[in-house]
């Protein structure tokens, strides 16, 4: 997504002299998607209460591919008890993808950002897939029933995103606003950071970003 977080790590990376691409697509080949992959994806479909065929992403979007690095930056509508529904797959039991940990304690903690960008028609909504997939949504702000229908097909995406990458063979890397880091002596958050970085600071941003590829 282009907004002014991706922007300035755009920049930061270009500074750093880091090679990569913008905007990357990732083409999903349907034979890597095996007995175990379709399981994993039909299971968590299942536990956000999905009805019908798994809907299945034919082309993925990533802010910047390193090698075989992908990286996300995941916004605040991202963390929220939908999102937390799926990273109890054993997928992520599988395989120890190096967010896990921290995204489960986010979506506990965070659901309140969610709700401040969350509750506007097209987010809790959906588009017409969402509808389709997980039933008609419920009033704006009401989590019985059927709940927020737009929010549970953000959580069932990413975690396509997160086995479809891994399945394709690449390492993802998803970046959040609450990331900390240190500068000036003093712990900042990663979205605070990236709003205006003076110089010490972009750098300071690079070589943690390039510590994440390790």
């Amino acid at each position: 997504m282009d907004n002014l977080i991706t922007r300035q790590l755009q920049m930061i990376l270009k500074e750093g002299e880091v090679e990569f691409e913008r905007d990357f697509e990732l083409e999903i080949n349907s034979d890597f998607l095996d007995i175990k992959g379709k399981g994993w994806l039909a299971e968590i479909y299942e536990d956000l209460e999905g009805d019908g065929p798994i809907p299945l992403l034919h082309k993925l979007k990533f802010d910047f591919k390193i090698k075989r690095n992908l990286i996300l930056y995941d916004e605040e509508i991202h963390f929220n008890r939908y999102r937390l529904i799926s990273l109890r797959s054993d997928f992520y039991n599988h395989f120890n993808l190096p967010f896990y940990e921290a995204y489960k304690r986010l979506c506990r903690t965070y659901e309140k950002d969610c709700l401040k960008v969350g509750l506007q028609e097209r987010l809790w909504n959906g588009p017409p897939i969402a509808k389709h997939s997980f039933g008609e949504a419920n009033e704006i702000g009401d989590f019985s029933g059927t709940g927020a229908t737009g929010w549970k097909l953000l959580a069932y995406n990413d975690a396509q995103i997160d086995v479809q990458t891994r399945l394709h063979g690449y390492k993802l890397i998803r970046l959040n606003p609450y990331e900390t880091l240190m500068t000036g002596g003093s712990l900042k958050r990663l979205d605070h950071l990236l709003m205006n970085p003076k110089e010490e600071q972009r750098k300071i941003l690079v070589n943690w970003l390039l510590r994440k590829l390790e």
